[in-house]
């Protein structure tokens, strides 16, 4: 359950900087739905603007890796940050840009094996090899 009101479109179109970001995510997106992390940050027009910004520049914006692959290390991170709304979100935001389920299953094989050796190296405190630093550090 949401700790906080999620925002229906009657409650948006009575607050303009809300309903500005709300039509620029559906100009943006090309559709009409507004999920509801964006219904929960309307409560603050002023985070939901700076957050919206950030997502469309990193997300949608020109960039050196694809919309799929910028979506595949959403995933991944949601996933290992323990973010199940933002796992499931952004695994069907990958899923609308191609992602084949052979895709998403070497993903999460991926994730997996990346959790397990993160937390053997964590356990078993090892440095880092030289020749994987920057300028020795």
């Amino acid at each position: 359950m949401a700790t906080v009101r999620l925002l229906d479109d009657a409650e948006v179109s009575t607050l303009p900087e809300v309903k500005a970001v709300f039509d620029d995510i559906r100009a943006t997106r090309g559709g009409d739905f507004v999920n509801n992390i964006w219904r929960g940050l309307a409560n603050d027009p002023a985070l939901l603007k700076r957050t919206w910004e950030q997502v469309k520049t990193v997300m949608v914006g020109e960039g050196a890796l694809d919309p799929l692959t910028r979506e595949m290390i959403y995933l991944a991170v949601s996933t290992a940050n323990g973010c199940s709304y933002c796992a499931h979100s952004h695994t069907a935001a990958a899923r609308a840009k191609g992602m084949t389920p052979a895709q998403h299953a070497e993903v999460l094989a991926i994730i997996g094996l990346a959790a397990q050796t993160n937390a053997l190296v964590t356990a078993l405190q090892i440095p880092v090899d030289e020749v994987f630093l920057v300028d020795g550090k």
